[in-house]
């Protein structure tokens, strides 16, 4: 049994998280077991830059107009989507994505490069959403616990289809896309604008604390209770199957949802086998997958026409 789960394990990574002989002897249900899943979660993230390949690398040397339009064709959308989840309605979405662009303009002179602009753009952006009236109201004054957000004493739990292209599972899906952006509308505001700069605008976890003014780890612990607070609202519209009492120790699956949240916020697989997973936890990241995947679906759509072309003359009669 040891031997099947060291395998998860280079050598780096037992060392960083303090393995010895020893410890590999812990008791395999909830001490090795458990020890492989927190290990791989600690693995350290690969080594890629944050810079927006979509924007050419000279950006910054730009004059405003050309960037300030290049900006606007590459990441108008998602900062509509941005301005949508905080508004609450299109218009005063639109008011926002303007007033944003506009400031970014006019404060382009100022902009020296040492960020990329991005993280400037959704600084700026991040700004306006905290200084607008706009917010919306009836948040809840205290969080969950996290257990509460977990299927755990559930006696169902989520049965995806497992074909993806038949009417049925596009039904299911339109249901669960209007859940989560009802869900998103009713997350407190420090973890919707974490969830919505890192799955929607798929900004890194650094450049969402560099937005925010936040450490990482705050940012990956708001990104994280949102996910399972928006996997819950979905869950509430997909189909169900009774479930076999769990056969993890409650320790063991904590550690393996922390290192399945590690893996969506690098973007890379789950690291290990779902045959490893128990059922319970199988439903679980299913359904965090598909709340991802909505996400980063929603922030891939382009201005409207109508918006683009108000944004493009209010920019010409700044210039």
């Amino acid at each position: 049994d040891e031997g099947r789960y060291r395998q998860y394990l280079t050598e780096e990574q037992r060392s960083q998280a303090g393995c010895s002989a020893g410890r590999m002897q812990l008791d395999f249900q909830h001490g090795l077991l458990s020890f492989c899943y927190r290990a791989r979660c600690r693995a350290p993230p690969p080594r890629t830059a944050s810079r927006d390949m979509s924007l050419p690398p000279d950006l910054a040397h730009q004059p405003a107009d050309v960037a300030v339009a290049k900006l606007v064709e590459e990441h108008g959308g998602k900062l509509y989507h941005l301005a949508l989840k905080f508004c609450g309605n299109p218009a005063d979405a639109e008011d926002l994505v303007q007033e944003t662009f506009l400031l970014a303009f006019r404060k382009w002179s100022q902009f020296k490069g040492d960020a990329a602009p991005t993280t400037w753009l959704y600084t700026i952006a991040a700004r306006q959403c905290r200084r607008s009236k706009r917010l919306r109201v009836g948040e809840p004054r205290r969080l969950e616990p996290i257990e509460s957000l977990l299927p755990s004493k559930e006696r169902q739990v989520v049965d995806l289809p497992s074909e993806i292209d038949g009417p049925l599972e596009a039904q299911i899906r339109r249901e669960a896309v209007e859940a989560l952006e009802r869900g998103i509308g009713k997350l407190p505001t420090p973890l919707r604008m974490a969830l919505v700069l890192k799955d929607i605008v798929e900004l890194p976890v650094a450049d969402v604390a560099q937005v925010l003014g936040l450490k990482p780890a705050t940012v990956k612990t708001r990104v994280h209770r949102a996910r399972l607070m928006l996997r819950r609202t979905i869950a509430q519209t997909l189909p169900r199957k009774d479930a076999a009492p769990p056969n993890h120790a409650t320790r063991v699956c904590l550690d393996l949802l922390a290192a399945k949240q590690e893996a969506l916020d690098r973007g890379v697989n789950f690291p290990v086998p779902q045959s490893e997973v128990c059922e319970r936890c199988q439903a679980l990241f299913a359904t965090l997958d598909l709340g991802v995947d909505i996400c980063q679906e929603l922030g891939r759509g382009r201005l409207s026409q109508k918006l683009r072309r108000a944004l493009d003359a209010a920019l010409a009669s700044s210039g």
